[in-house]
């Protein structure tokens, strides 16, 4: 840079320095503001960014109605449990009617198992008989389907082979809980079939479990004649074959 200085004032040409020198502006101040250069930029895309970042989430905060989302969820829960909504009888019934292609031994047979519950009849985790004589049998159960889980005593009554009644004795869930089955004869010309009579009575103690039972215990009941019709087909074998015209089903629940 020197050699280059001498050459040119030799030269009689000004030097970049002299330049400098006459345009008011040192060549030390000229050094710093390129140094800086570099650290000026980055603060500049920095404070860019920084104004676009929150520009945007002022964007997002505005069209995010958090509280309205909040709000519109609680509505949901409760047009679902209804609990806004008129107070509705605890109390409901079901009942059917079939014919089947069993024999009434071999339906009480089935029915009258109780521990096997546990295998086939829908939403039953537990079933063990505690107690058995003569006519008579005590049992614990336990029925689980979301959200509700019960677990009760159940008195069982049998007159082999025209009935199995069963009734809850200490549910926390249920003020009142009866099933009957009753056997008798089918198809006269049919001797291995039956016509059965099922019928289930029960009040949930709270009203929020009725209503939850209008979407849940009532799927229950409708699958328990198919589920026991299920399990004698697979200990006694194919049914008998009944001719349409004579087959019967009714259903009535309240």
């Amino acid at each position: 840079h020197w050699l280059t200085s001498a050459g040119e004032r030799a030269a009689g040409r000004p030097s970049q320095k002299g330049e400098m020198a006459r345009s008011g502006r040192p060549l030390r101040k000229v050094l710093c503001d390129v140094l800086e250069f570099p650290v000026y930029l980055a603060r500049e895309r920095q404070a860019q960014y920084a104004v676009r970042y929150l520009s945007s989430c002022g964007i997002l905060m505005n069209r995010t109605p958090a509280l309205k989302t909040q709000r519109h969820c609680l509505i949901q829960q409760r047009s679902f449990f209804n609990l806004a909504g008129p107070l509705i009888n605890k109390k409901k019934e079901y009942s059917e009617r079939r014919v089947m292609g069993f024999s009434m031994l071999e339906m009480y047979n089935v029915v009258s198992g109780v521990a096997d519950y546990k295998h086939f009849v829908p939403w039953c985790k537990k079933s063990d008989v505690i107690s058995k004589r003569s006519g008579y049998a005590k049992a614990q159960l336990e029925i689980g389907f979301p959200p509700i889980v019960e677990r009760y005593t159940s008195v069982v009554t049998l007159v082999r082979p025209h009935l199995v009644k069963a009734s809850c004795t200490d549910g926390r869930l249920f003020n009142h809980l009866e099933t009957n089955w009753r056997f008798s004869p089918g198809v006269p010309g049919y001797p291995r079939t039956c016509t059965v009579d099922f019928s289930i009575s029960f009040e949930f103690r709270s009203l929020l479990h009725s209503q939850l039972a209008t979407v849940f215990f009532d799927e229950v009941v409708k699958q328990m004649v198919a589920a026991f019709e299920r399990r004698a087909k697979k200990m006694y074998g194919p049914e008998t074959n009944i001719p349409r015209e004579l087959m019967l089903h009714e259903v009535h629940h309240t």
